[in-house]
């Protein structure tokens, strides 16, 4: 029985939490497609037969949650995944048009699912017991085959955060670092995490485990500016996922991508390449992608999402606006170096990817994660699940796009990371309330990623068109003079 069979739109329906979650977890497993349906708690087996299980093992309906950032992995005949879920789920209800959840029960799990006898089991859980305040999710889940564990990254809650190793057969929970971490993947032999330090700002930098013995190993970033490629700073970093691929740890966050050998910089020092930076610092905390990275046809697909969080009844109202500015389409980039390409451009957000075959399945949601105060009975979003032929995807011409910014979002700060490549038509239309100058920085993604060119055009008060069509590489911006009311466009096709 074909996955094509089972997946379809899912609408808005009981889930409570704030706003929308999505398709998460993707992961085609020995034959089995596993998804989490957020914020229903609705955990999908799709193989010989169809199993849904909504976390029974953890509490009693009815249930909400699962997973929102991808915590799955695929190790044999075992599908290990967790997240997070109410069980059951508390809604204390509105005041007006503003509602809340009680966390409660709210729960930390893992669990793992044998995909030979279609049975779940539950490994691990664990719950605050407060009104307000969460352990820390499970938000990445790397395996250890000489060990025989899972080292599990926790840095989304208040209290139990870090990385934590637990045995695979469910019991013996240690914690490995007192850092919180949100994202991670294997890099040669250790698993390497984000270290998230003030989550307003995000990353501080890698820690990395060796997968046999658990040395621990920590790079910190110091100052952004000396690693940044197009030698700009980087404020708000919120986690979003990571890979290892060409011998290198690729960790993507909101503002680009932090690439090199955190274990032996001496080797290769991480460097930061900005990618899709719009400008989210106005945001009330710059929070995770939540999504994932693939590899495919040996190079990797990272999605870039427009609009993963958004707010209504936030405590300071002149940001709503700000906040809920969708500026681009969701991307998808391919990255096989010294080049990336820009290969699929799509509605809100992108939530998971895996590969079925020659299929790339795609998770996609037309509505974004709220704020604390826009919690609702309701899943509010449609979501569902696009099948992609992985040779379409690939060698197909780059999708027409158009990407929008602010002055008052980009101000004087650098900003964009536009990969230009594939594209014949590419211009910028700058609307501009005085006379200013416009700074390019053209960077490649070779291995190291490398500053290719920088360029300065004059604008005058006024429509402006610049020509980026002598371009080839990833494009960065800066104007010389903060212009609050300035509109930019980028036109590629």
């Amino acid at each position: 029985m074909s996955y094509e069979q089972h997946i379809r739109l899912w609408g808005p329906r009981f889930g409570p939490e704030w706003g929308s979650g999505g398709v998460f977890g993707l992961n085609y497993c020995n034959g089995v497609l596993y998804f989490t349906l957020a914020f229903e708690a609705e955990a999908h087996f799709l193989g010989k037969n169809k199993k849904v299980y909504r976390f029974e093992l953890v509490g009693p309906p009815p249930t909400s949650g699962g997973d929102t950032y991808n915590a799955s992995y695929c190790a044999g005949e075992k599908l290990y995944f967790g997240g997070w879920v109410h069980a059951p789920a508390l809604f204390k209800g509105k005041v007006g048009t503003s509602g809340e959840i009680d966390f409660r029960n709210k729960f930390s799990h893992v669990h793992v699912y044998d995909t030979e006898r279609e049975e779940v089991r539950l490994l691990w859980a664990e719950s605050e017991r407060h009104e307000s305040r969460w352990v820390g999710e499970v938000s990445e889940i790397v395996y250890s085959p000489l060990r025989e564990s899972l080292f599990l990254a926790r840095g989304d809650g208040h209290d139990n955060l870090g990385i934590y190793e637990l045995d695979a057969k469910g019991g013996k929970m240690a914690r490995l670092s007192e850092l919180p971490g949100l994202k991670g993947a294997h890099f040669l032999d250790y698993a390497c995490f984000d270290i998230q330090g003030d989550w307003a700002a995000g990353i501080e930098g890698i820690q990395c485990f060796d997968v046999g013995s658990a040395k621990a190993y920590r790079y910190f970033v110091k100052d952004w500016r000396a690693i940044s490629v197009d030698g700009g700073d980087v404020k708000w970093r919120g986690s979003g996922y990571a890979i290892g691929a060409f011998a290198r740890y690729y960790h993507f966050f909101r503002g680009g991508v932090l690439v090199g050998n955190p274990v032996e910089p001496e080797l290769e020092r991480p460097v930061f390449l900005r990618l899709m930076d719009f400008g989210t610092h106005l945001a009330p905390q710059p929070t995770p992608q939540r999504s994932n990275a693939l590899a495919v046809g040996g190079g990797i697909l990272a999605p870039f999402s427009a609009a993963p969080h958004g707010g209504l009844h936030l405590e300071d109202q002149s940001i709503v606006k700000d906040v809920n500015d969708v500026r681009s389409p969701s991307v998808l980039i391919y990255i096989s170096p010294p080049q990336a390409r820009i290969v699929g451009a799509y509605g809100a957000r992108i939530t998971s990817m895996t590969k079925a075959g020659s299929k790339v399945l795609i998770g996609y949601n037309a509505a974004p994660n709220l704020g604390g105060k826009d919690a609702s009975p309701l899943e509010i979003g449609h979501r569902g699940i696009l099948g992609v032929d992985e040779d379409y995807l690939l060698n197909r011409p780059s999708p027409p796009l158009t990407l929008k910014f602010r002055g008052r979002n980009v101000l004087s700060e650098h900003f964009g990371g536009i990969p230009l490549l594939g594209y014949r038509e590419k211009r910028a239309v700058v609307l501009s309330s005085r006379s200013n100058s416009l700074e390019v920085f053209e960077s490649d993604f070779g291995t190291p990623p490398e500053l290719v060119s920088k360029e300065s055009y004059s604008l005058s008060e006024g429509r402006n068109e610049v020509d980026l069509g002598g371009y080839f590489g990833i494009v960065s911006f800066r104007l010389k003079e903060r212009d609050e009311a300035l509109r930019l466009y980028f036109v590629l096709s």
